[in-house]
């Protein structure tokens, strides 16, 4: 996927042959790239092509006047001063380094051979400024044709068959989970389905459905190509019908205790109807009938009891507390390295709007156009700590919302104040001051401030849907902070309508997170936020 940039640049541009797509990669650069509306506006007959001398217009006359190549460089110095292809690249490579001898020896050589062909001196001297300015940046024009071909042939295919594109770029790029969620986001954009990964229906690659991806099994971390060829070997035989069946037929010493952590936290596991904290939980209990039932068709004990029409053993799992959406998330990242069903953030949408909170892909936009600063939200995804060249320690916090995932830094202080609310896990909103650099937007935390905290001070009011008075007193613990929000619990008929309303007598705390812990309750049927 290319840049914003890019986008903007080609657009303008509106290319209809190959030759403006090379322009535009040699162009694109810091330096050249101020010479891009030029470049657009002549090709599209906005502005003339303004003449540097007739003698040498033709060799620009493909990039619409501008001097892109260095090959251009070489040429201008051959037909207007006379330089041999040799000389030609010495003058390039002089230009280049800016060695200011030997400069100064190329400006007489080609002003001189420059007047010898009826060129006049002082136009001689501009032609040479204008050289030396490009040729510090100037882009091989071989090395740009093939950066364009290939551009080319992918826009097609990604034109054309953008299912098949955005998976094969998805399989090459499988260890790479940065690249993975851009394309995963352009999946979104176009109206692609990515399937999340199931042991019933993924493989190793990312394959191909429908308007749709199905998520690769073994670009799940800790999982490994070993224990994905094994578990779709054997699912060729027979799908598998049901965990226990799972257990019964995969070799646990493939696919291992912690192959299986990784699969149920990335939701690989869901198929079989079991909730991820049970099986989660139930971990020993499912590495344990998995050994037990294979050393029983090991020994023949299995057939045996299958003659004998004795039912199969079930895989009781333990009671588990059902996981907050904030903590199944969290699992999900480590085992995906990106939030692939949904994003923590996503439950505070509301709230983020009223805080006009800036997406990354609306800011890291903004910063580009000349903004420094701004104010973003963001779950945190690590934290590092590092001693500066002065001794004291700085931290690098990684950040993600929905739109991506971003870097940000803050000294000393900063980090002493700061350190505890950027906890890997924990939602943030930050205001950061901003630098556009070459290599990538620079940002530097200003302050920090807990989102859970700020959707406190914001929500005024919660409202609890019961089916019975019973859930009260499983809803009770979570409300022990008092704060500035009204609680009303309503309990409802089966019919749908209101059998009573109470509203508590103090004030508490509420936000969307105590709201999802609301709705994991047994006999809460909705909640409202105000």
């Amino acid at each position: 996927q290319e840049s914003a940039g890019m986008r903007k640049a080609l657009l303008g541009m509106r290319p209809d042959r190959i030759e403006d797509i090379i322009a535009l990669v040699a162009l694109y650069r810091p330096g050249p790239m101020e010479n891009i509306p030029t470049y657009n506006a002549r090709k599209n007959g906005e502005e003339e092509i303004a003449s540097i001398h007739p003698k040498i217009d033709h060799l620009i006359k493909e990039t619409q006047g501008v001097i892109v190549y260095q090959e251009q460089v070489m040429q201008i110095a051959q037909v207007l001063s006379g330089y041999s292809l040799g000389e030609a690249d010495l003058l390039r490579r002089a230009m280049g380094k800016k060695i200011r001898e030997e400069m100064d020896k190329q400006r007489v050589r080609f002003v001189d051979g420059a007047i010898e062909g009826g060129v006049d001196k002082a136009q001689a001297n501009m032609i040479f400024d204008l050289l030396a300015k490009f040729a510090d940046y100037g882009f091989n024009k071989s090395h740009a044709a093939a950066y364009a071909i290939v551009s080319y042939q992918t826009a097609y295919m990604k034109a054309h068959y953008p299912v098949e594109f955005l998976a094969a770029s998805m399989t090459y790029d499988m260890s790479n989970t940065d690249k993975l969620n851009d394309f995963r986001r352009e999946a979104n954009r176009l109206g692609i389905e990515v399937v999340p990964p199931s042991v019933m229906t993924s493989f190793r690659p990312f394959e191909v459905g429908e308007k749709q991806i199905f998520y690769s099994l073994a670009a799940i971390k800790g999982v490994g190509e070993a224990a994905v060829d094994h578990i779709v070997e054997v699912r060729a035989e027979k799908p598998f019908e049901s965990l226990e069946d799972f257990c019964e037929r995969v070799d646990p010493r493939i696919v291992n205790r912690r192959v299986l952590e990784s699969l149920i936290n990335a939701g690989a596991m869901d198929c079989f109807g079991r909730e991820r904290p049970a099986m989660s939980a139930g971990m020993d209990r499912i590495m344990g009938f998995a050994q037990r039932t294979q050393e029983n068709a090991a020994s023949g004990q299995s057939d045996i009891f299958g003659l004998s029409g004795a039912p199969k053993e079930t895989l009781i799992l333990p009671q588990a507390a059902p996981w907050l959406p904030s903590e199944m998330l969290h699992r999900e990242f480590q085992a995906v390295g990106f939030y692939l069903s949904a994003h923590p953030l996503d439950e505070y949408r509301d709230v983020l709007n009223r805080m006009r909170v800036q997406s990354w892909a609306d800011f890291s936009a903004a910063v580009k156009r000349g903004a420094n600063a701004g104010r973003l939200a963001g779950t945190v995804t690590a934290r590092q700590e590092r001693k500066t060249r002065t001794g004291n320690k700085m931290g690098i916090v990684q950040l993600s919302d929905a739109s991506g995932q971003f870097e940000a830094v803050l000294f000393s202080e900063g980090l002493a104040q700061y350190r505890d609310l950027l906890e890997s896990g924990k939602s943030v909103v930050i205001t950061v001051q901003a630098e556009n650099r070459p290599e990538g937007i620079g940002l530097r935390i200003q302050t920090v401030q807990s989102l859970e905290d700020e959707a406190c001070r914001m929500q005024k009011a919660m409202r609890l849907y019961l089916r019975s008075a019973d859930a009260v007193r499983h809803i009770a613990p979570h409300f022990n902070t008092r704060g500035d929000g009204q609680v009303s619990l309503i309990v409802i008929k089966d019919n749908g309508q209101r059998e009573v309303e109470i509203e508590l007598p103090h004030r508490y705390r509420v936000s969307p997170q105590i709201a999802s812990a609301m709705k994991a309750i047994h006999g809460v049927v909705d909640v409202e936020l105000v």
